[in-house]
């Protein structure tokens, strides 16, 4: 069973794993995308799920998408 994550668990893996931060103040859901700052100052969104998984944890400039298969 997947682990259910609350919003505090969330700020502190953010913290801790990336060079982000973290700028949504609640989580409703896997699905939602939260907003993030990135350590360049750009503002980017993701699920929390893909910033997690997918390591997609800078923005679209820093990181940019990789091309689909």
């Amino acid at each position: 069973m997947n682990k259910r994550w609350t919003f505090g668990e969330i700020k502190n893996y953010v913290e801790k794993n990336s060079e982000s931060k973290l700028l949504s103040t609640e989580y409703h859901g896997f699905s939602q995308k939260l907003l993030f700052k990135c350590s360049c100052g750009n503002n980017f969104e993701k699920t929390f799920t893909k910033f997690k998984n997918k390591n997609q944890r800078k923005c679209d400039v820093c990181e940019p998408p990789r091309p689909s298969r």
